[in-house]
């Protein structure tokens, strides 16, 4: 099952560490505001985490509801967001507590592949109203980029299984198995340079959840600090780095 359950998908140890991944390509998000209709747009960012993307919906005058279960995720997020109009909720992103046919657009930040993709589809489709607009996104490190090629040998150097999850499959397959819910599918793909130094870059991997290093567990830990030791050995002290925000949207069907 691909439901999300705390115990599988808990990033409280990782919370702290996200301000140190880049956010969505500017553009891309200017794209989507235009797509589902413009201003004020009332917004459910289901599995916002700290806040990474509301907060790029808040600067662009989008009324937000944040959905996060993890505690320590949702504490940053509401500390980043103080003041603005925000509203955020414990719940998942398939039993969100939210009111049916209220928003004119659900947005899933890097967090569609942690639940069943078939149940968020319908709380989704749920909470949209007529006409409303699903979008889901992640940021890919483009592994062609030297640097990340480097960083992918090295964790491939001791992880030889190593494999990045349902986040880099296309998810168009998904969305047009629910015909019933959602059509007009559009697909942005854009990319960016990140500049970072090589102490966030290995704090960024710090925000990684993946069954390869556990940090609740020493052993995850001693297996995270050995391919750290080798990157920072292999990589410059700064360096820009390439990434692409992919994201798959799709309109309420009925």
């Amino acid at each position: 099952m691909e439901k999300l359950v705390e115990q599988v998908w808990d990033y409280t140890k990782h919370a702290k560490f996200y301000s140190y991944r880049p956010n969505y390509a500017p553009k891309t998000i200017d794209m989507l505001i235009t797509l589902v209709g413009g201003k004020n747009l009332k917004v459910a960012d289901i599995g916002a985490g700290t806040g990474n993307l509301s907060i790029m919906l808040l600067e662009r005058n989008c009324n937000v509801v944040s959905v996060e279960p993890n505690d320590a995720m949702r504490e940053i997020g509401i500390e980043r967001t103080k003041g603005q109009s925000i509203e955020w909720v414990r719940a998942t992103g398939i039993d969100s507590t939210l009111e049916n046919s209220c928003f004119d657009w659900v947005t899933f930040g890097s967090s569609f592949n942690v639940m069943d993709r078939n149940e968020a589809l319908n709380e989704a489709h749920r909470l949209l109203k007529k006409g409303g607009y699903f979008s889901c996104m992640w940021n890919h490190r483009d592994l062609n980029d030297p640097m990340q090629k480097i960083a992918e040998d090295t964790i491939i150097e001791f992880v030889p299984k190593y494999t990045r999850g349902t986040r880099r499959e296309d998810q168009r397959p998904i969305i047009e198995s629910r015909k019933d819910l959602f059509d007009n599918i559009v697909y942005i793909e854009e990319d960016f340079y990140f500049h970072q130094s090589i102490e966030n870059y290995i704090n960024a991997w710090r925000s990684v959840k993946n069954p390869y290093w556990d940090l609740e567990t020493k052993e995850g830990n001693e297996l995270f600090e050995k391919i750290s030791q080798k990157i920072i050995e292999r990589l410059p002290k700064e360096f820009d780095i390439k990434y692409t925000t992919r994201c798959w949207s799709a309109k309420k069907y009925k």
